[in-house]
């Protein structure tokens, strides 16, 4: 008996996985193992359907808690799929809105808008730097989609040949299967074309009888000021064009491409929304006193006033000078967050400035206690 993975480790997610974030890793592995991009690799046909299997479970709460308590023993006799047993157009059509377009056999229509064909939605992820968010920036995408070939026009058959009608379903596309006496039927994709009506004797050479290759693609994407991090740019009609089985040709409407933003982490600044949070160091005469310091900002060097008696964790608020918002353009807040640094060592000059200090306020000081100093050291061992 082989191993069964966790469906977690299937979808490459982690146990508190939002809903979203379930359906985007399955969509990006749907995408990457479809057989239709992996033409004769079985491997790749497999991970198809245990991404699926995944899903379905994952996707549905209840199903998901119960896996959560019992593992997949908890999962017998509750309803589901056998995905070993399904062609991949099936399984499309089930989860059609994940992947903005359903797929299926020519003769119902499936997989259409107004009887136009639809190809599939492609998903990518882009890194930028936070900077990027405050002034928007170009990116160059790179990518690899399926188009029709060139070389038999979408097809698949060698040219000069024609493929021919699929003798099983009679050109439908689809086959009628009935169970349990004929009790009850049950049209599926036909097996034996795939639900493309036809059957392609002598292949192509270039496509090998799929109809599509795999091509490289790069494109220039406008990252907007504000954007966030999660946040998709649709980029029309830059997906895939429609699979075979609804037009050979590949006329219709392609699929869109959809561009998800991350953003990486900066050293000194975390984005709250549209504010950003740092900290600055100040020496206790500063905070004391007061005091004008540099401060570093994304967009440049700012004056910042500390006013006197500020304390450790004062946080100062500077409008204006946060990360704009994607849609109005107004910048959010900076958020600096006052640190007192307190030198580990002093010079001769400064330790007596500070013992007189203390005088000053009646504090006691480890220059003028040698004896109490001297038993906390050994109460600690030191």
């Amino acid at each position: 008996m082989g191993v069964e993975r966790c469906y977690y480790e299937v979808l490459g997610i982690e146990r508190n996985a939002a809903g979203d974030e379930i359906k985007r890793s399955y969509r990006r592995l749907a995408m990457k193992f479809h057989p239709d991009r992996n033409p004769g690799d079985t491997e790749a046909e497999v991970r198809f359907k245990e991404c699926a299997e995944a899903y379905e479970v994952l996707s549905d709460s209840e199903r998901r808690q119960r896996y959560d308590q019992f593992g997949r023993a908890g999962l017998r006799g509750t309803p589901g799929h056998d995905f070993r047993n399904m062609h991949a157009e099936d399984i499309f059509s089930m989860f059609a809105d994940i992947f903005g377009a359903g797929q299926g056999g020519q003769s119902q229509g499936r997989g259409r808008r107004g009887g136009v064909a639809q190809g599939y939605h492609l998903e990518t992820e882009i890194t930028i730097q936070l900077e990027d968010c405050l002034v928007g920036v170009e990116r160059d995408v790179d990518f690899k989609r399926l188009d029709v070939c060139s070389v038999c026009d979408g097809s698949g058959a060698k040219p000069g040949t024609k493929p021919d009608k699929c003798s099983t379903c009679a050109g439908q596309g689809q086959v009628m299967q009935s169970g349990l006496g004929g009790m009850f039927r049950m049209v599926t994709t036909c097996p034996t074309c795939a639900g493309r009506g036809t059957v392609v004797r002598d292949r192509c050479d270039s496509c090998k009888g799929a109809g599509r290759v795999t091509q490289k693609r790069k494109i220039t994407v406008k990252i907007p000021s504000g954007i966030r991090d999660g946040q998709v740019i649709r980029v029309a009609g830059e997906g895939e064009p429609p699979p075979p089985e609804q037009s050979p040709s590949g006329k219709g409407n392609r699929g869109d491409l959809h561009v998800v933003i991350r953003t990486e982490e900066h050293d000194a600044f975390v984005r709250e929304g549209d504010d950003l949070i740092t900290t600055r160091d100040v020496h206790y005469p500063q905070a004391a006193l007061g005091a004008v310091v540099t401060l570093t900002t994304l967009d440049g060097d700012i004056q910042l006033a500390i006013p006197p008696g500020t304390t450790h964790g004062t946080l100062l608020r500077i409008q204006d000078r946060g990360i704009p918002h994607l849609r109005t353009g107004k910048r959010g807040v900076l958020i600096v967050a006052v640190q007192i640094t307190v030198p580990k060592k002093h010079s001769d000059k400064e330790r007596q400035l500070l013992e007189e200090l203390a005088s000053l306020q009646g504090d006691t000081v480890k220059g003028e206690s040698k004896g109490v100093w001297k038993k906390i050291k050994e109460s600690i061992g030191g």
